[in-house]
């Protein structure tokens, strides 16, 4: 998993080619929390079929702002730099497994 900034996103989410899952999130937020090791493991056992980041927004709010997060967790999920669904709050393992199946 790959933890970004507002600088980084166009390089690492935008430019990039296939399935990107970008995680929305802050420290002070429990339900992110738990997500954080169900994301691990989804990187684990997706391996190259996506791209995990990680943006924490309170260290980060330009382009949550910009994306009109209003909540989190949010997860966007991107598709050859174009975003293309979202899932707001916390997601079993399967369930977030999957919804990017879904787009492969």
């Amino acid at each position: 998993m790959l933890a970004i900034n507002d600088a980084q996103f166009e390089t690492e989410v935008l430019k990039s080619s296939g399935l990107v899952l970008v995680d929305f999130w802050a420290e002070w937020c429990g339900p992110c929390r738990q997500l954080g090791p169900i994301l691990e493991e989804v990187g684990k056992t997706m391996g190259d079929k996506v791209k995990i980041c990680k943006m924490n927004v309170d260290e980060s709010p330009n382009t949550a702002a910009g994306y009109g997060i209003r909540s989190i967790p949010t997860m966007f999920l991107f598709k050859d730099g174009k975003q293309v669904d979202t899932k707001v709050g916390f997601n079993p393992q399967s369930a977030i497994i999957s919804w990017i199946e879904s787009f492969k």
